[in-house]
């Protein structure tokens, strides 16, 4: 074995005693000194973005990118590398000026030109995760930490799977950059948390502590002993004081957390935001441009000429060069490690060829049961939901299942199921795809994202948690939207089905959020059918998320319900009437009330009426005008929509709907869907009267475009008496 693949092999390639050629303190010195003027030149072309971290956490990145990630800038893409996720997304420039330095070919010198650039570009304002180097989209502070973990979640899990003695094909580290902000939000800790009582000691946070966020000093708000608290979240930690300038002590410290074996690494890091301006140490140095005359002063600090911009003196280039080369070595060593890995493990090896592909293999739906074998007794959604839990997750090692304290609750347990821990703690390994969240949704969320971006669709994420408790993960359900991750998500009791637990815990608004959200399919299945309808859906999507809301009362088992026509959003579920005249009344319904629909159509003769069962309304909208049309008889039939949620974007398909107005109320399921006007008696009496109330001499006239009824304002409170305030 040659002495490069000796090297790549330990792991060592990236060795930080080795200095680059010619590295003598000035030339280092002059390097850092360099980022932090082109920070601040590039902020000030289009007096935008932010030049304070760049210029304070200058030497982190040197020794970063320079000295500790195994990376090669030539194939952003190569599946061993170290992952690197900036949660202090504001910071971005600092990342793209080192991708420059390092050799990635679209990180051109023009192209850091575009920063806050009017004609846009790759340098968007915050990192964006389709661009090379990029390994998601960052910004919202504290998310990037969970992303963070997620990685190294799916990186162990991937490691204890597939590595051999001698053969360790995935033996990466996930370094996570965060700021004070990340450090404050309620995600960072969740997350943390997580992290350590996993015990991931593939992942290493550097803490870079400038102390200043926009609205200046942290002392006014944020008083924390953060180390102290990182040691006892199981974090080793490891402090430098002189992070601005002393780059032998930061290399020094990385080194020592890449070598931390059982703990995740915490690298607690001093610096002084905007170093070399007059106004480093404030909030003014964080978000804005230092103007004209300050950058003019920073680079007289520096020794560089106020005349010239976006100057990089070739001893700096030269300084980066060792990278490309390291990082082509290193690829090429593995390349032929995992060409060994193919002969002597040929199982594994095409397994994992299989999961590179992003997909799961063919023929997986056909592991699904069909309708003849699902149970015809009512049974609650969530319940049907962990049918196909059970069908698909134990077979094939692309799924993490997992739920934020709430697992049999949501039926995401499925049989052999190992938990994913630390071997240490006797609760299960690193091969366990069964993930305990503890009580943390949003980190939940925030890791599931990070687990499907280390290698898009080579990890499912399965999250669940009742549909209520989603409203934690919002901010990264829309992440997941915008970066085009999967995870299928299962939100149980989504409605005042949930009974006792009362209107703490019954959803009314939450799910008028995800309906508007791009790129996300909100699914409310009716029955066992269209549960697994609905993971189709799900599985089919590989680059949008999905939030299947599930009952936690029992439905029948549909006779027209056809997993094969929820794909289409939307479709006629039944009629009480033959023929193939329009009808008179289209009832809309999704989830546990289609059979309320169902059962009122019946009492509704001679009422021609149809019932449409609408789990996905994004995907109906995509459908043919033509089909649209047709399945609500558009312009020929008065629509109704049955939902027990806020009345919200019905009146794009309805005239009318009945909805919830208020809060629910801690009640036994039934006495709430009577009190409320889901019995069906209730919908009948409604409907009727809407009909008869749209009657002109004989005809049933639509309303005018515009016009939208609701059916059961101030029913519930009417009927609930008057000591109960329904707010």
């Amino acid at each position: 074995m040659s002495t490069v693949e000796a090297g790549a092999l330990s792991g060592l390639s990236a060795d930080p005693k080795v200095p680059a050629k010619d590295a003598t303190p000035e030339i280092e010195k002059l390097v850092v000194n360099t980022v932090r003027v082109l920070g601040a030149d590039l902020t000030q072309a289009f007096k935008g973005g932010h030049p304070g971290t760049v210029m304070g956490a200058a030497a982190i990145g040197v020794a970063l990118w320079r000295y500790m990630m195994r990376y090669n800038p030539k194939n952003p893409e190569w599946f061993n590398r170290d992952r690197f996720v900036l949660s202090a997304g504001h910071a971005c420039l600092w990342q793209y000026i080192h991708l420059h330095l390092a050799g990635y070919d679209a990180w051109t010198l023009d192209t850091l030109k575009q920063y806050h650039n009017p004609d846009f570009g790759i340098a968007a304002g915050h990192p964006e995760i389709e661009f090379p180097g990029i390994e998601l989209t960052t910004g919202l502070l504290g998310q990037g930490v969970g992303n963070a973990v997620g990685l190294a979640m799916a990186s162990k899990n991937l490691a204890a799977t597939y590595n051999k003695p001698d053969f360790p094909i995935v033996d990466n580290k996930i370094w996570c950059f965060v700021g004070d902000g990340c450090l404050q939000e309620g995600v960072g800790q969740e997350s943390l948390s997580l992290a350590g009582h996993l015990r991931l000691d593939n992942l290493i946070v550097i803490y870079d502590d400038n102390s200043v966020t926009v609205d200046g000093s942290i002392a006014t708000c944020f008083t924390d002993d953060t180390s102290a608290k990182m040691k006892a979240m199981g974090f080793h930690v490891i402090e430098v004081y002189d992070g601005t300038n002393d780059l032998t002590a930061i290399i020094k410290a990385l080194d020592e957390a890449k070598a931390t074996k059982g703990k995740p690494g915490f690298v607690h890091v001093r610096t002084i935001i905007g170093f070399g301006s007059r106004k480093q140490n404030t909030g003014a140095a964080h978000g804005a441009a230092l103007g004209e005359d300050e950058v003019s002063y920073v680079k007289q600090m520096f020794g560089f000429d106020p005349a010239k911009k976006y100057v990089i003196p070739d001893e700096v280039y030269d300084y980066f060069q060792p990278v490309v080369k390291r990082g082509a070595d290193d690829e090429e060593v593995w390349n032929i490690l995992y060409a060994q890995y193919g002969k002597a493990h040929p199982v594994e090896y095409a397994e994992l060829e299989q999961r590179l592909t992003g997909r799961l293999p063919d023929g997986w739906k056909d592991d699904l049961p069909p309708k003849s074998a699902l149970p015809t007794a009512p049974q609650a959604t969530r319940k049907s939901a962990g049918i196909a839990v059970q069908a698909l997750v134990p077979k094939y090692k692309h799924f993490m299942a997992g739920s934020a304290d709430l697992m049999e609750s949501t039926f995401v347990n499925f049989k052999g199921q190992v938990d994913f821990q630390c071997p240490d703690t006797g609760f299960g390994d690193y091969s366990g795809r069964q993930i305990r969240y503890g009580i943390r949704e949003f980190a939940m969320l925030a890791a599931a994202n990070g687990m499907n971006a280390y290698q898009k669709g080579m990890v499912i994420p399965v999250c669940s948690s009742y549909f209520a408790f989603w409203q934690y993960c919002i901010s990264a359900c829309r992440l997941s939207a915008l970066m085009g991750l999967r995870f299928i998500g299962l939100g149980t009791h989504d409605s005042i089905g949930v009974g006792e637990d009362g209107p703490t815990h019954q959803a009314i608004a939450l799910a008028g959020f995800f309906r508007a959200l791009p790129n996300f399919n909100l699914i409310r299945p009716a029955d066992a059918e269209e549960v697994l309808g609905a993971w189709e859906i799900a599985l089919d999507a590989e680059h949008t998320p999905t939030l299947m809301c599930l009952t936690r009362q029992g439905v029948p088992l549909l006779e027209h319900s056809d997993r094969a026509k929820v794909h289409k959003g939307a479709y006629t579920i039944f009629a009480n009437y033959e023929g193939s005249e329009d009808p008179e009344l289209v009832l809309i319904a999704t989830g546990s009330e289609v059979w309320r629909a169902v059962e009122s159509a019946k009492k509704l003769v001679p009422l021609r009426t149809r019932v449409v069962s609408m789990p996905l309304q994004s995907r109906f909208d995509r459908q043919p005008a033509e089909y649209r049309r047709a399945t609500l008889a558009t312009g020929k039939a008065l629509a109704v929509a049955i939902e027990p949620w806020a009345s919200y974007g019905w009146a794009r398909y309805a005239h009318a709907s009945m909805s919830l107005h208020t809060f629910g109320l801690s009640a036994p399921q039934e006495t709430l869907f009577e009190l409320f006007g889901y019995g069906i008696d209730t919908i009948v009496e409604k409907v009727s009267q809407f009909v008869e109330s749209r009657r002109m001499e004989g005809k049933i006239v639509l309303p005018e475009v515009g016009d939208f009824e609701e059916l059961l304002l101030g029913y519930a409170k009417k009927h609930a008496g008057p000591e109960l305030d329904l707010h």
